[in-house]
């Protein structure tokens, strides 16, 4: 795939998918009685209304990201425990389901065209592009889901984790949100550097064991590898029922 479609794909892929997640977000609290995303004009699939520039750049970069929260106000909340987590959750899941389908349909259009014979270029490029469009759909929308798991303060794992952890216990977390955040960001943003040059040297690379703990400093590397072990299990699933 030539250079310049593939980032127009990726682009295309963060925009739909960090959209569709925080509208899930606005929408379930919607449902659950908060107007706020509403009033403020964040329920909507306008992409520009819920874009982070350093989060959708991470996206196009290392198909993981995210994007503007939308504003929640769990005083609307009949449950705010539950509720804050079922909205938290909301995102994911809707990055989970873009990928299940467009797993699908990149099967299902695999499956129809693997024997056909194409009468000219240009239906064989249309039928490429589409299935490169929908695999890179798939892994953004995983990369997406995955990273957004994490749970680390601001990222929705962390509001899921509410329903786990005391309350006392998780307020304190909590209270220094913005410089975990910040150190996760780090982290992200150096880990990768650091793991590469740490695995030059011939004490770490040579031990197994020193090896499997730097490899933790690279958190894209962690991600990719959830991403191709989940996505191997749903194009297995779907390769069995079109067999």
């Amino acid at each position: 795939m030539e250079t310049v479609v593939y980032y127009l794909f990726l682009i295309l892929s963060a925009l739909i998918a960090l959209t569709v997640h925080e509208f899930s977000h606005g929408y379930i609290a919607y449902k659950l009685g908060d107007p706020t995303a509403r009033s403020l004009g964040r329920l909507t699939l306008n992409p520009i209304k819920h874009i982070d520039p350093i989060g959708a750049l991470c996206m196009v970069f290392f198909k993981f990201g995210w994007a503007r929260p939308v504003p929640i106000n769990p005083r609307y909340f009949k449950k705010p425990k539950r509720d804050f987590a079922l909205v938290a959750l909301g995102g994911p899941l809707s990055n989970f389901i873009l990928a299940i389908f467009s797993a699908l349909f990149h099967t299902v259009l695999l499956f129809a065209f693997s024997n056909h014979r194409f009468s000219s270029e240009f239906g064989l490029s249309i039928v490429q592009n589409t299935l490169d469009f929908l695999f890179i759909f798939h892994i953004i929308n995983l990369g997406f889901m995955i990273f957004n798991l994490i749970p680390i303060p601001p990222l929705d794992g962390s509001r899921i984790l509410n329903v786990i952890l005391p309350d006392k216990v998780y307020f304190k977390i909590m209270k220094y949100e913005r410089t975990i955040y910040y150190v996760f960001l780090g982290w992200l943003l150096v880990g990768d550097v650091l793991c590469d040059v740490l695995m030059k040297s011939p004490l770490v690379a040579n031990s197994p064991l020193l090896s499997g703990v730097v490899s933790v400093l690279s958190l894209s590397d962690m991600i990719s590898t959830a991403i191709n072990a989940i996505s191997g299990l749903i194009f297995n699933f779907f390769n069995l029922l079109f067999r």
